[in-house]
């Protein structure tokens, strides 16, 4: 069944016209030939806005009692089992009364659009879930009626019914919007002017959001890379440092400085592990940016600057908010340029503000150069080799004594290790080398000459190089057990940061597939079940760049893959997670499908048990006359015969009607009904369902127009339908009172009414009704099995029709079938 769409009116304050803006727009689709009900409108005593209900179809609401009150809410099963085109649903927000089949009225919405039907529905900003504590400081009110964003986000149409504030009060003053004794506290407090300025501003921007989103999915259908300033988008890059706070404050003053700016921050975590000492750092600059209204993202890449850009592009930043390093000048000269640098020179048109900080090239502190023994460290300590050791040497050499040997060979072991702390291994065994040939020409006689004399001065080369060894060894393996944890430590932040994303949406398998893409910078990923396309963020080419096949069979497409092998460890565990995600999408499908297994075999069960009961009377009343007729020892008259004859013929006819719905209502409970609709004129099924029931004029008062235009339907079924509904009425209508048949062209489809005087039914067991095997106050065997109205409502609804029920005028029952005129087709049942 195709889903129904969604229409928002977004207004900023009560009063400036979203209810009148939706009541217009149902006439007008009315007025074009759609069915449109309002399901439920409140006009708040506008006389205006009442008189737009005037000419519209009602769905009548449903009464609930609640503490000694009565509340009237809108009736979802009247709507669902009237079934409209499109429905008018005011006050999105609502919450619904106690008892109700779902607690907010967007619930209700959904439902709606879940059966097909296109619902028209209002909102007031300070009812937007996430602007709630900026109402609440702008008005002193708390909204308690909220809903959520995504709700709103997914309608397929959102229009701001703007007005301005001066309008509004003016409309106020003169009694449009609120009684007379509420106009002056109403101007004084939530309708002053400041308020009703800033709501409507919120409300624009608001939808600036939204009309943003819809620009990106246009881009990215269509293809176009380059990156369009609509807004100023503020991108703070967080390295988890002190700095992080400067650095987003600053961040926000740049974005407040525009309007509809956005801000940021984003936190590259390297494939090695984190690149800061103070993980909880992080935290708290993430609580202080949601304070300032910034959204928090985190990505892997180990090379930063790049995966930073790449970001920022990603998310059409048009400012990148960095620090400045907090490397010392030395550092920087011997390690060469920073994050910063590169970042400025990849940025290309985003604009890079280098913000200065009270942490900027403090220390003689070595750099994190990313993981353990990196290329870069590894040549840093060969440069410190080649630049300390002469400097070492012309330092040493300064002091010509004999006797200052000891000192010169522990300066030059303390180069050593030095160097094999900074780089290890190699490095180490380089500078033990140079530091040894340097000590021998420098400074072990005879001066300027490498020469052994002795055989233990070569031992002792031997072991100044075997000490640089044991000492980089020592630190490798120290670096790599640093480096191990603070990977373990980068993969658990990543995986929290994509769990909590999951737990705080709706959809878990599309919020792991959305991070997942953000996390790892692919242009694109999907998730693939055969045909199916079960969640799927960002875009693809012609054919995805790689894919992998997950345990459960489905296949995991990417687009634009970076080629990082580092990256397949962590990628495999979101491999798992997604794929759990869709263990769970299945086991959430065969609940729903053991549910409706679970209900046939409840009406199974029925059946057999109404088998069982209320077959067995015609049964044994036709056996008994059949044995009183066979009876060899009685002797019976002509009349007794007659008799026995009459109730036998009767039991059986009553018996072959049992079957025939007891078949008819499994039929339908299978889904297999067999519908043949053709153009069909009403008094050519009338006709023969009162005479099957042998009805005359002075049981029904018939009223079908001549002109009335022939339905779309079943001519057998429809005949049963009336059958059914006739049966049930004369049952229930007083003796003198005569059962009504009246039908009237509407909107594109037929309404065929069958009224009765009887009892009635309360409006919270109309529903109960259509139930097989219930018959509302029935204790005897006389009534058949309550299959009456179940039939016929199966048999309404395989024709394309629906069926409700209402309250007579002056008392009993009407039950409304409606079916599309010929020619109408998808008017009805939609």
């Amino acid at each position: 069944m195709k889903r129904g769409k969604l229409r928002v009116l977004l207004g900023a304050a009560p009063g400036v016209g979203k209810t009148y803006t939706m009541l217009e727009e149902g006439r007008r689709m009315a007025d074009h030939g759609r069915d449109v009900v309002v399901a439920v409108v409140e006009t708040h005593g506008r006389a205006a806005t009442a008189a737009l209900v005037d000419g519209l179809e009602v769905v009548p609401r449903r009464t609930v009692e609640h503490r000694g009150v009565a509340l009237d809410d809108m009736d979802l099963d009247a709507v669902l089992a009237r079934r409209p085109e499109v429905a008018l649903v005011d006050e999105l927000a609502h919450t619904n009364a106690p008892g109700s089949p779902h607690e907010k009225r967007w619930q209700d919405v959904e439902a709606l659009r879940a059966a097909g039907i296109d619902v028209i529905s209002t909102v007031n900003v300070q009812h937007m879930q996430s602007l709630g504590d900026v109402v609440r400081e702008i008005t002193g009110t708390v909204q308690r009626e909220t809903v959520p964003d995504a709700v709103v986000r997914a309608a397929d149409q959102i229009e701001v019914v703007d007005l301005s504030p001066q309008a509004l009060r003016d409309r106020l003053s003169d009694g449009l919007v609120y009684p007379a004794a509420r106009i002056d506290a109403a101007l004084s407090n939530y309708f002053r002017l400041g308020n009703l300025t800033a709501l409507r501003e919120i409300a624009l921007l608001w939808l600036a959001d939204e009309v943003d989103d819809a620009l990106k999915r246009y881009r990215a259908e269509h293809g176009i890379a380059n990156r369009w300033e609509t807004r100023e988008r503020v991108l703070v890059a967080l390295t988890g440092g002190p700095e992080g706070e400067t650095l987003l404050r600053r961040g926000a003053r740049i974005a407040a400085r525009s309007a509809g700016g956005e801000l940021a921050a984003v936190h590259v975590t390297t494939n090695d592990g984190l690149r800061e000492r103070h993980p909880g750092a992080l935290g708290k600059q993430r609580a202080l940016l949601e304070q300032l209204g910034g959204t928090y993202h985190q990505v892997v890449g180990d090379d930063v600057p790049t995966t930073l850009v790449r970001f920022a592009r990603s998310v059409d930043a048009t400012q990148i908010v960095i620090g400045i390093s907090r490397r010392s000048r030395l550092v920087a000269a011997l390690t060469g340029p920073g994050i910063g640098s590169t970042v400025i020179r990849e940025s290309g048109d985003i604009d890079v503000h280098v913000v200065t900080h009270e942490r900027a090239g403090g220390g003689l502190a070595l750099p994190k150069l990313g993981g353990s023994l990196s290329r870069s460290r590894i040549v840093a300590a060969f440069l410190l080799a080649l630049v300390a050791g002469p400097v070492m040497t012309w330092l040493l050499s300064l002091t010509d004594d004999p006797d200052s040997i000891t000192v010169d060979v522990l300066a030059y072991q303390l180069l050593v290790l030095v160097v094999a702390l900074i780089g290890g291994m190699l490095p180490a065994v380089f500078a033990a080398v140079l530091s040894g040939l340097s000590l021998d020409f420098f400074f072990v006689r005879p001066l300027h000459q490498v020469t052994v004399q002795q055989p233990w001065h070569l031992f002792a080369l031997v072991m100044y190089v075997v000490s640089a060894v044991l000492v980089s060894f020592v630190v490798d393996r120290s670096a790599r057990r640093s480096r191990t944890a603070r990977r373990a430590a980068a993969e658990s932040g990543l995986l929290v940061g994509i769990a909590g994303s999951v737990l705080r949406g709706d959809d878990a398998l599309q919020a792991l597939v959305e991070r997942t893409r953000e996390a790892f910078g692919f242009a694109g990923v999907r998730v693939r079940q055969g045909d199916e396309v079960p969640a799927t963020s960002g875009t693809f080419g012609d054919e995805p760049d790689a894919a992998t096949t997950l345990p459960s069979g489905a296949v995991l497409e990417f687009a634009g893959a970076p080629d990082d092998p580092t990256q397949r460890r962590l990628l495999r565990v979101v491999e798992q997670q997604l794929d759990a995600a869709l263990e769970h999408r299945a086991l959430t499908r065969t609940a729903v499908d053991a549910e409706r297994i679970a209900a046939v075999d409840r009406v199974r069960s029925a059946i057999l048990a109404a088998v069982s009961h209320d077959v067995r009377r015609p049964i044994a009343a036709a056996s008994a006359a059949v044995q009183s007729l066979r009876a060899r020892d009685v002797r019976l008259g002509e009349a007794d015969r007659e008799a026995l004859l009459a109730t036998a013929d009767e039991s059986l006819r009553q018996l072959a009607v049992l079957l025939a719905d007891l078949l008819d209502v499994s039929r339908v409970q299978a889904g297999v009904l067999a519908a043949a609709p053709v153009p069909t004129a009403l008094d050519t099924v009338v006709a023969p369902a009162l005479d099957e029931l042998e009805l005359g004029p002075e049981d029904v008062d018939l009223d079908l127009p001549a002109e009335l235009p022939p339905v779309l339907a079943d001519p057998v079924l429809l005949q049963r339908v009336v059958v059914n509904l006739l049966a049930n009425a004369v049952r229930y209508s007083p003796d003198a009172e005569r059962v009504r048949i009246a039908a009237s062209a509407f909107a594109g489809g037929v309404e065929l009414r069958v009224a009765d005087r009887g009892p009635g039914i309360p409006e919270d067991r109309r529903e109960d009704v259509f139930q097989p095997f219930q018959r509302l106050g029935d204790t005897d065997n006389e009534t058949g099995l309550g299959l009456g109205l179940a039939l016929a409502r199966g048999f309404t609804e395989g024709m394309g029709g629906t069926i409700e029920v209402d309250d007579t005028p002056g008392g009993g029952l009407t039950v409304v079938v409606r079916l599309p005129i010929a020619g109408h087709l998808g008017v009805v049942g939609r």
